[in-house]
């Protein structure tokens, strides 16, 4: 990447890649479904590998192909088959990186970053998981009726790439906010051991301005991203973790894949002397 050259960079929930009316997309329409989004740096969250529900798609490389053969990390918080009712599934270790030929080993869940730019390097870390239960309607596979799940909270990881001028990192935090709001101070922590500037990316699950304040960054797009169809609110980020970064052209996006709308912004980082 040139000295100070523009970058844009995008942040999707992409739901295991579902669609508006719930199904998942094969992995051509998942392709499809992004083709269009122009943006250099990807955050993803929700992703599946070698799911059952999502025909075994390995979705991350799926997309960096689509992105125009990106490099790309994924990290997985869960290995096995998430459900509200069977408890098949377990702690993924945060230091495992899956990347380009690397094969899926077993099913797997969790969050992923995928860059058009050349990657310096790659790092991790694991935030951990809170008590909280989420309630999930959800069938019950005994009757086939609906009924109330409390499904528990996942570990929650993040993954940085190391650019030229530039880091960007991709999360998803929380959705219990007293955890989410300790994963986000966190990450601000470990952020500023991390090559600067540092763009943060994704579903934090916390509302608004909130995330920026907490974090003591700039909100680089303010637009209501949940739920997609008509989004009430933004739980969708990206933010510069410091004051050399400015965003322009931010955008919202409302794609055939995925529960949020997509957020994108261009941002340039000072030239170096």
């Amino acid at each position: 990447m040139p000295d100070g050259a523009a970058l844009r960079v995008g942040t999707l929930n992409l739901a295991s890649g579902r669609g508006p009316d719930g199904r998942v997309l094969t992995a051509s329409r998942l392709a499809d479904a992004v083709e269009g989004l122009d943006v250099d740096v990807l955050a993803l969250q929700e992703v599946d590998a070698g799911q059952p529900r999502s025909g075994g798609t390995d979705q991350a490389a799926v997309l960096a192909g689509a992105l125009g053969g990106a490099d790309w990390r994924a990290a997985a918080t869960l290995t096995g088959t998430p459900s509200p009712f069977r408890g098949t599934w377990t702690a993924a270790d945060p230091a495992a990186l899956r990347g380009p030929g690397t094969p899926v080993t077993a099913p797997a869940y969790g969050i992923a970053l995928v860059s058009r730019r050349p990657v310096r390097g790659w790092a991790s870390l694991g935030l951990g998981t809170g008590r909280a239960r989420l309630p999930v309607r959800a069938p019950d596979p005994r009757t086939g009726r609906p009924r109330l799940w409390w499904v528990p909270d996942e570990p929650r990881i993040a993954v940085a790439a190391c650019l030229d001028g530039l880091t960007v990192v991709s999360t998803h935090l929380s959705f219990s906010p007293p955890t989410a709001i300790r994963q986000l101070r966190r990450l601000r922590r470990w952020a500023a051991s991390l090559p600067g500037p540092v763009v943060l990316a994704g579903d934090l699950n916390l509302p608004g301005g909130l995330p920026a304040r907490l974090a003591r960054g700039t909100r680089l797009v303010s637009e209501a991203s949940f739920p997609a169809g008509a989004p009430r609110t933004q739980l969708d980020h990206l933010l510069a973790l410091d004051d050399a970064l400015a965003g322009t052209g931010a955008a919202a996006h409302d794609l055939p894949v995925g529960d949020h709308r997509a957020l994108t912004v261009t941002v340039r980082p000072p030239a170096t002397r």
